[in-house]
């Protein structure tokens, strides 16, 4: 993935800014007849920029949050009954394009996502806004610079035996998706990818049911390094947290976002996704939440963040995230 040119982006400014420079005013007097929009959503900590757009439209944002293993379920069972009361989602893209195809998805390109990637919104109706970026992130008063890993494959060093921490590889669909990206992307070759995965396993890290509960053993202490996100060192400051900058390419899940079809509030539904791909409302969720987002220009206060390349890794199909679930499992079962 490549950041646009500046020249590029001064072409574009003026549609990325749709919201800053003022909606449609048409589209805002509607929306604000409707009172409200309803965001179903499997992203945290975004209460900033809802409470941002409440105050710069009048319309109310009410946010659910849905974890991924429910999302499905309680959508398509709310959609089957015509009751469904979402009127915005945001989910992983395996969820939106299982949605697409359910029919629950309405179509909508955003004039505020004229300046992101072409790869961002390619069927007009899911639109990728971010990635969901995945690093070596440690303790940085325990770990000497010296010892921070320069590339991946430095995490198969025995020093590190005891002190890892990741999310289980055999059932975290997004630490699957990262191993296999990293197989795909990044390791030049098969017999290279399976010599790290061992090396990892023979580390023996400790396994968590998801990257929220990485950074508190680091941030303890009890470990030292993990397979994690960035963004916690933004969402989790003080805490003495900073990440690997390895010579390879940062990989991670887009994120993306769809209106429902036949949403209650289908006009505060476009004009809260206008706003939500708005470069202000991006600078919230990089700054404040410390996500990576696609608005040109707008990266996470994290050091040498900016300097990192970044790749969107492919969409694994459940048959494939339960292959090589099993596999993981085997591998990492076989160190023990």
């Amino acid at each position: 993935m490549k950041k646009l040119t500046i020249c590029a982006v001064l072409i574009l400014f003026s549609a990325v800014t749709v919201f800053a420079a003022g909606p449609d005013a048409a589209l805002a007097d509607k929306a604000k007849a409707e009172g409200k929009v309803t965001f179903y959503a499997n992203i945290t900590s975004v209460e900033p920029i809802l409470a941002d757009f409440t105050k710069r439209s009048g319309v109310k944002a009410e946010y659910t949050r849905l974890s991924t293993t429910k999302f499905i379920a309680t959508i398509l069972t709310e959609h089957a009954a015509g009751k469904l009361t979402a009127d915005v989602l945001q989910a992983p893209m395996p969820v939106l394009e299982l949605l697409k195809e359910k029919g629950v998805l309405a179509s909508y390109t955003s004039p505020a996502s004229s300046g992101y990637p072409k790869w961002a919104n390619t069927d007009g109706k899911i639109q990728s806004f971010g990635i969901e970026y995945v690093a070596l992130i440690y303790n940085r008063e325990l770990v000497k610079p010296a010892d921070v890993p320069k590339k991946y494959e430095d995490l198969t060093d025995p020093k590190w035996k005891g002190k890892i921490v990741m999310a289980d590889p055999s059932s975290h669909a997004t630490t699957i998706s990262w191993l296999v990206g990293l197989k795909e992307n990044v390791i030049k070759s098969d017999a290279e990818w399976m010599k790290f995965l061992k090396g990892l396993a023979a580390n023996r890290p400790m396994f968590v049911a998801s990257f929220g509960p990485t950074p508190a053993p680091i941030e303890s202490g009890e470990k030292l390094i993990g397979i994690s996100m960035p963004k916690y060192i933004i969402t989790k400051a003080p805490a003495p947290l900073s990440w690997a900058q390895v010579s390879q390419p940062m990989l991670g899940t887009p994120r993306g976002m769809a209106i429902a079809a036949g949403a209650p509030h289908p006009n505060a539904a476009r004009l809260f996704v206008d706003y939500w791909l708005a470069k202000d409302s991006m600078k919230i969720l990089a700054e404040k939440v410390g996500e990576y987002v696609l608005a040109p220009g707008v990266y996470p206060p994290i050091a040498g963040i900016d300097k990192a390349k970044v790749i969107p890794i492919r969409e694994l199909s459940d048959d494939e995230i339960k292959k090589w679930g099993g596999e993981f499992k085997k591998i990492f079962e076989t160190a023990k």
